[in-house]
């Protein structure tokens, strides 16, 4: 178990910590708290060594030389699992593995930054996993999560909320937004929904009828 609190396992959400740009420890170290289960992807375990955290997972294709004695003497006991296809990305493998094991949520940190490919690759491939667990992907600047049926939440005004289609999204009807969409359509690359905010204290209200939305709160 990684977290003081006590808390249940595949009650509160897995904890996927990737190999992009670290967020801030404060940040880490909140979600960590409520996460009984830490799933570190490759090369990213070093660091997470580094830092003097303890994971329960180490998954991935391990396709650079990893020491895998000296981590599992570092981190023990760990669960090293190896994942040698390579038409699927670490972060990939490493949602299908929670899903496996039973998990129905998961928040991921240190997915975006570095590398711009891994960035967009880990922000469109989530959505195809949104009717099977439940996906929340965090960094210093953004919450981000793909939309599944009515959606529907509290914010106070002004929160920035940007809505980003992968591929094509059509049908979309929002409330509570400063700008809001009625039966409208949004396509990557010609028209986003980017940098929207709730326009009074209350709930955002969105829906679809086809297609993958990405909704983010974000902030400078």
């Amino acid at each position: 178990m990684s977290s003081h609190h006590i808390v249940r396992e595949k009650q509160e959400p897995a904890l996927i910590i990737a190999n992009g740009e670290s967020c801030h420890a404060e940040l880490l170290g909140q979600l960590l708290e409520w996460s009984p289960y830490v799933v570190v992807l490759d090369q990213a375990i070093h660091r997470v060594i580094d830092m003097g955290l303890k994971a329960d997972v180490l998954l991935g294709d391990f396709d650079r030389n990893l020491d895998i004695e000296s981590i599992r003497a570092a981190q023990y006991p760990i669960e090293v699992v190896s994942t040698p296809d390579q038409n699927k990305t670490d972060l990939e493998k490493g949602i299908d593995f929670l899903i496996e094991r039973g998990f129905p949520a998961v928040n991921i940190v240190w997915a975006t930054g570095r590398r711009m490919d891994h960035t967009i690759t880990n922000l469109t491939n989530i959505v195809r996993f949104k009717s099977t667990i439940k996906i929340t992907l965090i960094d210093d600047y953004s919450v981000i999560y793909p939309l599944v049926g009515r959606f529907e939440k509290w914010y106070a005004k002004g929160t920035p909320i940007s809505l980003i289609p992968v591929g094509t999204v059509t049908g979309i009807d929002t409330e509570g937004l400063l700008y809001n969409l009625h039966n409208d359509s949004l396509t990557i690359g010609y028209r986003t929904g980017s940098s929207n905010e709730a326009a009074a204290d209350g709930f955002v209200r969105i829906t679809t009828q086809t297609g993958d939305l990405l909704l983010m709160e974000c902030h400078d």
